[in-house]
This record gives structure tokens, sequence and C-alpha cells, in this order.
């Protein structure tokens, strides 16, 4: 990639054209992660880009504002925030978004998932989806749920802990405060077992001072 990279992004790459790995201080809230990924997303990867990393470092903002660089109407957006079944459904939601609509789409057949209804804390409506359009995938496990994907771009964001957190519980004002010890621990014992951060191709940053407030998982 070299010179190619825009300035202020941290491009570790495993892409096979590309030498590995180039490490240096980005901030999420640039555009410059945008364009990297739009061009390694480009018509010679398959399209599917996956957004992971843990809660509250901007990962929402960060697919929102990819799936809008796209053509409007080109990609399409799957939160796991959406899927997971419950507090306690990190590793089943993803598991269940990568068998049910993950694996098809990569087979280039019809795909589905299922919405979490979190007021009724049951299963809410089915989601259906046609191969042949870009997909993004977010959250925490979203490299869970494209394990199976050959050609997937792998997007991992972080952030400091304490910003995290702070950031996590602000948003959703109040709803997170009683889950976040279980959460983080959950996320943590998925990151200790699977190793996502391994797998990416691009890390991003998010650095504790920016005055950028993302509406993250």
């Amino acid at each position: 990639m070299g010179g190619n990279v825009p300035p202020g992004v941290v491009v570790t790459t495993a892409l096979p054209s590309a030498r590995r790995p180039t490490i240096a201080p980005s901030v999420l809230d640039s555009a410059a992660g945008i364009a990297v990924v739009r061009r390694l997303s480009g018509p010679s990867r398959p399209g599917l880009v996956l957004v992971d990393g843990p809660s509250g470092v901007g990962k929402s903002t960060f697919a929102d504002r990819l799936l809008a660089a796209w053509p409007a109407g080109a990609a399409r957006l799957v939160r796991l925030d959406h899927v997971y079944p419950g507090w306690h459904g990190l590793e089943r939601g993803a598991l269940a978004l990568r068998r049910d609509l993950v694996d098809p789409l990569e087979r280039d057949a019809p795909g589905q998932w299922r919405r979490w209804d979190w007021e009724a804390g049951r299963p809410g409506a089915l989601e259906r989806m046609s191969p042949g359009r870009p997909l993004i995938v977010e959250g925490c496990g979203a490299f869970a749920a494209g394990a199976h994907a050959r050609g997937a771009l792998r997007v991992w964001v972080t952030g400091p802990d304490g910003m995290r957190r702070r950031r996590a519980l602000d948003r959703d004002e109040g709803g997170f405060d009683e889950h976040w010890d279980d959460w983080d621990a959950q996320w943590r014992r998925h990151v200790a077992r699977a190793r996502p951060d391994r797998r990416a191709d691009v890390r991003l940053h998010m650095a504790g001072g920016t005055s950028h407030r993302p509406r993250a998982t």
C-alpha cells in the first residue's frame, strides 16, 4: 500500500498483495479509514465488510459512514445489536448470523436473519436478503459471523478502556449500566478464545481525546 494510504490511519493488513504490517496512530473520525476500507473492498474483493471490536469504540458510527460512502442503495448493513439473543448471547448471535445469512450469501444463495426484540425479551421479525450486493456486518463478534467468508474485509476498531466504557454508558442513558460488567467480561472471554484481532485486515484506533461521539456498540 505504501504511499496510497491516507495519512492518519492504521492499516495492518493480511491481504496477499500488501506488505505486512504498517502500524501508526489513527483517529476513527477522519475520512481516512473510510477511504482505505472502500479501496480494499473494491471490485477485486467480494462485498463483505466485517467491523468488529469492543463496546464503545465507535463501530456503529464507522459502519454508518462506510454505508453512506457506497452509492445510494448499493450496500446493506446488519448490526449484531439487532441479532444477539439477550445480554448473554454475543457468540450465539454471531454464529446464528453466520449460519443463516453470511454463509448462504457466500454461496450466492438467499439468506436471512432474525431480529431480537429487546423489550419483549424474545425473537422478533425475520429479515431476508438476496445475494449480489455488498454487506456490512457490524458489532462485537462480527469476525465470528464471517469466519467462513474467504474474501471478507475485516476491520478491527479499538480504543482506551475508560473512554469506551464512558461512551457506551452515556449513549444508552442508563440502559447499559447494569449489564456492562457482564457484557465486557463475555467479550473478553470471546477474544481470549477466538483471537479475532489476529484476523484483522485494517485496524482503527479511537483516540481518547477526540471530540467525536459515535453511537457505538
